[in-house]
């Protein structure tokens, strides 16, 4: 009998290192766009049988006795699997909901802080390598969260576990890759969202409070300071926790930093590669060695592997530590801006269908197509 596994338990199964073979039934297109590492593409239709050749791709990539099937939503993966029983495999499994709950995957990641009172913690989700955050003080017993995504009972349960209530919801920039959680959840809590003050330049038609550059959130004894640090877009701010660590969005990442034509164009991509030189080095580098950064995105392969770090690690590091490694960082302004300019990847899928909805000009069709609209890894960072 096949049986159903849920998408959590094959992240476990990958990160232990279990042996099997995991099998990928969509058709090779969707594939390569996008994937699970070490997964064997048979593509397999609805209407398919099994042949004698994809019987002999699948016994020349077994490793181990069982083999798990993946495809889109779990429609054809689980026909596929009962091909694969009546050809005597007895150890087959189906992941369930396939790749679209693949894509919803969340990892917790508690982050070490100097206060005893501040409470920080990391949401990875997985398959996008998007980063959100709860941020929260223990002794007043309240939270904010920053960058949420679209499932936002992520973020709910978080912070019930830590014991914290959310007061607050913040962006840092009106999101291209990803469809924010941040309007829904604060609607959903009846608590204010916020974006930067430059988000009036965005057409934004969300409900939100604007924070202007310097302006503080206390949480008990905890301060959140908003920083204006355009570049990636123009309304991006960052938020210093507590001055020990920075929230960082699509500025500043462990590995790279923002790409900038996504809102700016390809025409006026070198203005936003000025201003992102700028924020860089006259707000974020700044700031003590010691200061934490915490990116908004960690970016993930097309084969679905973290460029830095992995799944259920810190995806974060010491502004020390990038100042001597990043060698972006060490550029002068001409070349840095070069650098992006010249050098800028592939588009996210779908962005300015996305950029439409973040700013609350357009609604998704229906749960289907946000879904669709979010498939594959970020693609971010320059």
């Amino acid at each position: 009998m096949v049986n159903q596994i849920s998408p959590e338990r094959l992240a476990e199964m990958i990160d232990s290192n279990e042996a099997f073979t995991l099998v990928d039934t969509r058709p090779e297109d969707s594939y390569e766009g996008w994937r699970i590492h070490g997964a064997e593409n048979v593509p397999f239709g609805p209407d398919d049988e099994i042949t004698d050749a994809k019987l002999e791709r699948v016994e020349e990539a077994r490793d181990g006795d069982s083999v798990v099937a993946i495809c889109g939503k779990g429609l054809t993966s689980t026909p596929f699997s009962f091909e694969l029983e009546q050809h005597d495999y007895d150890d087959v499994a189906v992941v369930k909901g396939g790749m679209e709950d693949w894509s919803k995957v969340y990892e917790v990641v508690p982050v070490e802080t100097e206060s005893d009172d501040l409470v920080v913690v990391q949401l990875q989700r997985r398959a996008k390598g998007c980063l959100g955050y709860v941020v929260g003080s223990k002794s007043a017993e309240s939270a904010v969260v920053v960058d949420a995504t679209r499932q936002t009972d992520q973020f709910k349960i978080v912070a019930e576990e830590a014991g914290l209530t959310i007061e607050r919801v913040l962006d840092t920039h009106v999101h291209a890759d990803h469809i924010s959680g941040g309007p829904k959840l604060a609607d959903e809590l009846d608590v204010p969202y916020h974006l930067g003050e430059h988000a009036s330049d965005r057409d934004v038609e969300y409900d939100y409070e604007p924070l202007a550059d310097g302006e503080r959130i206390e949480l008990g004894g905890i301060e959140i300071e908003a920083l204006h640090t355009p570049g990636h877009t123009t309304e991006m701010v960052n938020y210093l926790v507590d001055g020990e660590a920075l929230l960082t969005g699509d500025t500043l990442f462990v590995e790279s930093v923002g790409r900038t034509e996504l809102q700016f164009g390809d025409e006026d991509a070198e203005s936003g590669a000025e201003l992102l030189y700028e924020s860089i080095h006259d707000t974020i580098l700044e700031l003590p060695d010691e200061t934490r950064i915490l990116p908004g995105h960690v970016s993930v392969t097309e084969d679905n592997r973290y460029e830095v770090g992995s799944p259920g690690d810190l995806i974060g590091a010491r502004l020390g530590e990038l100042r001597d490694e990043l060698d972006l960082l060490g550029l002068d302004e001409d070349e840095f801006v070069e650098r992006l300019v010249e050098n800028a990847p592939e588009k996210p899928p779908n962005y300015e269908r996305v950029i439409e909805i973040n700013t609350g000009s357009e609604s998704p069709e229906d749960e289907s197509e946000a879904t669709e609209l979010e498939l594959g890894p970020n693609n971010c960072a320059a």
